[in-house]
């Protein structure tokens, strides 16, 4: 039939002299077009029955060639930078996907799952923060509670922190890694602190404890292949348990005292021993100083004494008489005597008030120098001069 022939009043879409509207336009451009591409046939009908079965064939196909197609691009699917895109085929591992758009079979046959494997997660052991969605927060004793190698009771609390390092073997190899990690991070903890005394961990061993934990843990889980790898180990908290807590303080502060009264001792013995270093090198100093003096003079005295013995023995007489009068001259020097020749002039005027005072302040003076106290105990020549007096 023609489009033009106007013998009958029905038109190819149904309608009594109708126009189309345009979405019909669009449609019935968009199916010649697909019935173009899959070869159907573009002859026009010869009658209206054999139109309306042609235009029903096409809508079917239309219809199914649009399903498809939004079947198919229902497996586009983009991932984030920081997740990793895991192919499942029948639900088996087809393979993983990093960043950016992909396409895999739409569902049914295959689907995707994402894994965050920068996300840094904590496992809290021995307590639990109180968070929007947990029932409860605080402590939980049955996790931190345990025995030392001292067998000594301590309250400890760990955050493991970790994250996925294998999407296939986070995904397949263990039912819950999650769960598996925890227990593997208690399992370490207690074998750690098991192995250590109290004091240690309470003090200097808190970082050597948590490495400890970390590669004890880390080896588990490689060990299970769960695909998880520990960061970071920190432990929380550290103390007695609390019906102990005042009898540890008292020994806490008894050990600070004992350790100040050390710091104290080894105070003061710092600031003697440099003294008394300091006191006998002196006093050695002092000593070699006074050996070498009365050497020096005994050397002296020695040549002097060979000296006047060559004189002597080129003139006895003379040298003895010198020698005589110089003795006497020192004797008479240090007295208050005062010795008068008869022979000579008997008008000699005496001073009997000096005479007098120096004999009352020769009186008051000691005479015996040996018997005075010596003050200083380290002046070595003081003591040996004494002794020389004597």
């Amino acid at each position: 039939m023609a489009w033009n022939d106007n013998s009958s009043n029905q038109t190819p879409w149904g309608g009594n002299n109708q126009t189309p509207p345009e979405l019909d336009d669009v449609i019935k451009e968009f199916k010649n077009k697909v019935n173009g591409i899959f070869g159907t046939s573009k002859k026009k009908p010869s009658d209206p029955s054999s139109t309306s079965k042609t235009s029903g064939s096409g809508s079917i196909k239309f219809v199914a060639i649009t399903g498809v197609l939004i079947w198919m691009l229902s497996g586009i699917y983009i991932i984030d930078p920081a997740e990793k895109g895991v192919i499942l085929r029948f639900g088996a591992f087809q393979e993983a996907t990093s960043q950016g758009p992909h396409w895999h079979i739409p569902f049914p046959i295959e689907t995707v799952q994402r894994v965050n494997v920068e996300q840094i997660r904590t496992a809290e052991i021995g307590y639990r923060n109180a968070i929007k969605g947990r029932r409860f927060g605080g402590n939980v004793a049955s996790e931190s509670i345990m025995l030392t190698q001292d067998e000594n009771m301590i309250d400890a609390k760990f955050a493991v922190q970790y994250r996925v390092n294998d999407v296939q073997a986070y995904l397949f190899n263990v039912a819950s890694p999650d769960t598996t990690l925890r227990q593997v991070a208690e399992s370490a903890i207690r074998q750690v602190v098991g192995q250590n005394t109290m004091d240690y961990i309470l003090t200097e061993g808190r970082v050597d404890i948590a490495d400890s934990i970390k590669e004890r843990s880390q080896e588990l889980l490689d060990l299970y292949q769960t695909g998880l790898y520990i960061t970071t180990v920190n432990m929380q908290d550290a103390q007695p348990p609390e019906q102990v807590q005042a009898a540890f303080s008292d020994a806490v502060k008894a050990r600070e005292d004992k350790q100040r009264l050390i710091n104290e001792a080894q105070t003061y013995a710092n600031g003697i021993l440099p003294k008394s270093r300091g006191l006998a090198a002196r006093l050695l100093e002092e000593s070699r100083a006074y050996k070498s003096e009365v050497i020096s003079k005994s050397e002296g005295e020695s040549s002097r004494f060979k000296q006047i013995l060559a004189e002597y023995e080129k003139a006895p007489k003379v040298t003895r008489e010198r020698l005589y009068r110089e003795t006497m001259e020192s004797v008479f020097a240090s007295t208050s005597k005062v010795v008068v020749d008869s022979k000579a002039n008997s008008m000699i005027y005496l001073p009997i008030d000096k005479l007098i005072n120096n004999a009352r302040q020769n009186t008051q003076t000691p005479i015996r120098q040996n018997s005075k106290p010596v003050k200083n105990p380290g002046n070595i020549r003081n003591v040996f001069r004494n002794r020389e007096v004597r």
